[in-house]
């Protein structure tokens, strides 16, 4: 009854015979080789020889595997048990492809390493915790074997992706990044910022009600957000301009464009008109800088110039909402 809340019982390692420990070496070779395929594939698109460097990895473990298999039947026969990593307490686990979306080139070149240096070092350690002559000197040999292949990601890489591919590679990464996340992420700042400072300055001044002035704010803020979500999401499915997924634009776009807005109108919660406004002043000079200062980091834009437009057009924005609240 309580396997149904806390799972079905894990074995130690050293509990194990030596069986068993080969057939999870086996189960565990074919899991590694099947997620170098799926890197591979979520990768072939975008990065072609990256994708190489995975299919020759998921080759090499699929050449371990069939070793160990030709020892199990010389030693136990054909029967393999059934048994996965899953069932062993303390044994290094391994996330589907699935699991980690998207597959940016660093972040798996990372994982395929450390998933190298875990089986070593984890073969390592279970050799250490038996007692058995024989089966240390199993555990021994698979840990052996592990090691010659521990930097095998970074030796294929030397081959596949040279340092001018990978440059190409970093920087197609790079691109999609500022296509999906910043660029939408920076106009929806720049609308919510600017185009919320005429409403919530006028309202400000027209009514001097820091209450009402705060709902003028949020109702122009978070309804801006989700118009520009939707629009965002909407206008582009990304599989010809290569913006990425719609729904990763829409939600970087709506949550900055609320952001933005919501930066400045906070500050209404303040029952002191002039110090909520201020303090809403201030908020306003930060959000444009801000605003240059990622144009000039991320879009490659001068800074003075970004500076310039964001500064000058918000400051006439914020100028308009004055005058119009205060006539």
């Amino acid at each position: 009854m309580f396997s149904r809340f806390f799972g079905h019982r894990r074995h130690d390692l050293a509990s194990l015979s030596e069986q068993q420990i080969l057939a999870l070496a086996i189960s565990s070779e074919e899991d590694d080789a099947r997620i170098y395929l799926a890197y591979a594939d979520g990768l072939r698109e975008q990065f072609p020889n990256s994708a190489k460097v995975f299919e020759d990895m998921a080759a090499e473990e699929n050449h371990h595997r069939q070793s160990l298999i030709d020892l199990h039947r010389e030693r136990f026969g054909d029967r393999i048990p059934l048994i996965r990593r899953d069932h062993v307490r303390g044994y290094m686990e391994r996330k589907p492809d699935w699991l980690v979306r998207p597959l940016g080139i660093e972040r798996v070149r990372a994982m395929a390493e450390k998933m190298e240096d875990e089986a070593y070092r984890f073969y390592g350690a279970a050799a250490a915790l038996v007692s058995d002559a024989s089966t240390r000197r199993l555990l021994g040999d698979l840990a052996l074997a592990e090691k010659t292949h521990e930097s095998l990601a970074h030796r294929l890489g030397e081959i596949h992706t040279p340092d001018d591919v990978k440059q190409v590679e970093d920087e197609t990464e790079k691109r999609q990044f500022l296509l999906t996340y910043i660029q939408p992420g920076l106009a929806g700042l720049m609308d919510g910022s600017v185009s919320t400072l005429a409403p919530i300055f006028a309202a400000a001044f027209a009514t001097q009600d820091t209450w009402q002035t705060f709902l003028v704010g949020l109702s122009a803020s978070l309804g801006a957000g989700i118009s520009m979500g939707f629009t965002e999401a909407a206008h582009d499915d990304g599989r010809l301009s290569g913006r990425g997924s719609p729904l990763k634009r829409g939600l970087a776009n709506g949550l900055m464009t609320a952001i933005g807005g919501l930066g400045h109108a906070l500050p209404y919660l303040i029952p002191d008109f002039w110090t909520a406004t201020a303090l809403a002043a201030l908020v306003v000079f930060v959000e444009l800088w801000a605003i240059a200062f990622i144009q000039h980091r991320y879009m490659e834009t001068p800074f003075f110039r970004a500076a310039i437009q964001v500064v000058l057009g918000g400051g006439l924005v914020l100028a308009t909402g004055i005058l119009i609240g205060s006539s």
